[in-house]
Order: C-alpha cells, then sequence, then structure tokens
C-alpha cells in the first residue's frame, strides 16, 4: 500500500471536512491509502507548548511523514487569500526535505474553506502551490471532467478542492463540493501510483 498524506490544518472543522472527503477518494483506489495528519496552532505566547497528540482528529504530522508518503494534500483555511499560520510554520521547517529532494517529483494537490464566497479560495490554493513547486513536487487539479466543477454554486476550483464555510463556519459541505473533494483525491492517488511504478 502506498501512503498519501493529507496533511490540513483547521480551526472550527470545515477544512477537516474536505480533508476526510479527499481521504474517501485516496482510500477508493486499490493499492492507495490514506494518512491524515494536521499541525498544532501557532502561538503568540512563546512559552505555550500544545500537547503532544491532539485531543480530537488526526494526530499531528512530523517531517518523516513528508519523506515517507508517495503523494501529497495539502489544505488550509483561506486567512487573507494565503494559507493560515499554522501550516505554514510547519512547511517552513521542510527544509531538510528540500534539501534531500525527499518529496521531489511526487504529485500533490490543494484545498482550502473560506467563511466568503469570494474570500480567497483561488488565491489561497495558488500561494500553497508555491512551496510545493519549491519542493519539486507535480501539481494535480481538479479538471473540468467531473461534472460537480460545472455546476457547484458553492465552492469547487480547478485550482483544487474547496468549501464555502459561511461566515459563522456552518455552512452545509454541498454535494458538489464533496464530489469535487473526492474526484481531487482519487485524481492523486491514481498519479501518485502511476509515478511510483514508472520508478519503480
Amino acid at each position: 500500500m502506498k501512503d498519501i498524506l493529507v496533511l490540513y490544518y483547521s480551526r472550527g472543522g470545515a477544512t477537516r471536512q474536505l480533508a476526510e472527503a479527499i481521504a474517501r477518494g485516496v482510500d477508493s483506489v486499490p493499492g492507495a491509502q490514506a494518512r491524515l495528519r494536521t499541525v498544532p496552532a501557532v502561538s503568540a505566547v512563546s512559552e505555550a507548548v500544545a500537547p503532544a497528540i491532539p485531543e480530537s482528529g488526526a494526530p499531528y504530522a512530523e517531517l518523516s511523514d513528508l519523506d515517507e508518503c508517495t503523494g501529497l494534500a495539502l489544505g488550509s483555511p483561506t486567512r487573507f487569500g494565503n494559507m493560515a499560520a499554522p501550516l505554514k510554520y510547519f512547511l517552513d521547517g521542510s527544509t531538510p526535505q528540500w534539501l534531500s529532494g525527499a518529496i521531489a517529483g511526487k504529485p500533490a494537490c490543494v484545498f482550502t474553506s473560506t467563511g466568503s464566497l469570494h474570500g480567497g479560495q483561488e488565491s489561497t490554493l495558488l500561494s500553497m502551490m508555491l512551496p510545493l513547486l519549491h519542493h519539486g513536487m507535480l501539481i494535480v487539479g481538479a479538471p473540468y471532467t467531473e461534472p460537480s466543477l460545472m455546476r457547484t454554486r458553492s465552492g469547487g476550483t480547478p485550482y483544487g478542492a474547496s468549501h464555502f464555510a459561511h461566515p459563522d463556519g456552518a455552512g452545509p459541505f454541498t454535494d458538489d463540493e464533496k464530489a469535487i473533494a473526492v474526484a481531487l483525491g482519487k485524481r492523486l492517488a491514481e498519479a501518485a501510483l502511476s509515478l511510483a511504478a514508472g520508478r519503480g
């Protein structure tokens, strides 16, 4: 089985829902399995320490998860058109993987959630691609062969899966958003297996 790392940060649970849908897509591909991981919040208080294990949800990611994965799905809520600081902080610590080329040539995709429909979904997805390109990863998007991409009236872009969570974070996870996320996870897993077979 090839592990596909689904790495995300989520405060209110919307990005976590997307991560779980992407993981379902990954797990639907024979020979692939999703490895769900999150990152702790970043505190402005220098003495603050997060518990070693989160109270709920996925375990915290370690840099070794990047080394061991065959593909990567990276997700974050939108913060002023960019990824959230905790995810950026984790990626900023991945210099050893950049130096060794540990994830170069592996496929990756991105996903996000926003409080407003035009609150920076696409700019967040595009900015999340930048560190992955520096790592030499191969970006996988959501093609328009996925019918939900043309139908959606909420989240979903060709750059990656997205969710319109509404300002209170209680926006429904629509069928189209779910379909795009699952299809993206499946596409990532298929690309990862194909590339791994070519390298093997």
